[in-house]
């Protein structure tokens, strides 16, 4: 893979702040790059090629030399929103079969090789150059968390109009929101409401029916 050389941060480059719902170590880059789409505001930071090769170069995945094309392009939102549709599986605790096979679908293009490490493990690591070496590197770090137990703490906000990204942290995995007190706040508020409109519904009904006898 080749080494990326520094480049000043523009605001679509700026990476997200350490925060609670951030993954461990290597895997925060995965969750970073699926909320490189803002699904509530359709803030998109990768809307072209060039924006797609300065975050990947901000992240060290690309060199300045390295060219993205359209089709590279294409590609990583397919593969981004491939890895959302399997993060929404672990907050469902179902990842369903048409989900697997577009996931299967993605990742199918992408270079990967075996190589052993200094314990004697055959690890998957990244293979190819420029952007499918940069491709790779995310895959590889999706198969290192699947290794070590933490890929399915990795979860996408159950709340309809957000679906960002975040780690589950709680101790049995129940997690469903990025934020309680935003998101689980207004999905309660909604659940509540459409109880109280299916009540009111049911009482209407009851009336109807009694004024009818």
């Amino acid at each position: 893979m080749t080494a990326a050389t520094e480049i000043p941060e523009t605001p679509q480059q700026i990476s997200e702040t350490p925060e609670r719902n951030a993954a461990p170590e290597r895997l925060e880059l995965v969750r970073q790059f699926v909320n490189t789409l803002d699904v509530e505001e359709q803030a998109d930071s990768l809307t072209g090629p060039s924006d797609l090769k300065a975050w990947l170069a901000q992240k060290r995945l690309l060199g300045r030399q390295d060219r993205v094309s359209a089709t590279d392009h294409r590609r990583a939102l397919d593969f981004r929103e491939a890895l959302r549709e399997i993060l929404a599986g672990h907050t469902d605790g179902h990842v369903a079969p048409g989900t697997v096979r577009r996931f299967d679908a993605v990742v199918s293009h992408i270079p990967m090789r075996l190589r052993v490490d200094d314990t004697g493990w055959v690890r998957v690591a990244a293979a190819g150059t420029g952007f499918d070496a940069a491709q790779a590197e995310l895959l590889a770090r999706v198969y290192e968390a699947m290794e070590d137990g933490t890929w399915e703490r990795l979860k996408v906000c159950a709340e309809g109009t957000c679906r960002s990204a975040f780690f589950d942290h709680s101790k049995n995995r129940s997690g469903h929101w990025c934020s309680m007190a935003v998101c689980g706040n207004r999905a309660k508020v909604s659940a509540f409401r459409q109880r109280h409109a299916a009540d009111a519904a049911r009482s209407q009904g009851k009336a109807s029916a009694r004024k009818k006898a």
